[in-house]
């Protein structure tokens, strides 16, 4: 395990950051995972106007999913979620970041 990979795994298994949730790939399995939440809002510039939108994102670890995609369903404090658009990895590919739209 290299440092790096150390830091997530405590970073997601610190009560103050991580939180469980339970994943559910399209047609398959439930299977229980921790997450890291962001829950940033987002300004966009679009032409000359600034857009506010209040956006969901959340960190899972690519050790507990390995290929998360559009329309897989997480489930965090009893709120269902659906990942919409393409999930990002980070640069030591350890972390997935993933956009969410209510279910």
């Amino acid at each position: 395990m290299t440092a790096f990979a150390a830091v997530v795994d405590a970073l997601f298994a610190d009560p103050n950051i991580g939180r469980d949730a339970v994943y559910v790939a399209e047609g398959g399995a439930s299977m229980l995972i921790r997450v890291a939440a962001r829950r940033a809002d987002m300004v966009a510039d679009f032409g000359d106007a600034r857009l506010w939108t209040e956006t969901t994102r959340i960190d899972l670890r690519v050790a507990d999913v390995a290929n998360p995609c559009p329309g897989d369903r997480l489930e965090i404090d009893g709120d269902a979620f659906l990942i919409q658009g393409e999930p990002v990895r980070d640069r030591e590919r350890l972390v997935w970041t993933v956009d969410l739209r209510p279910a």
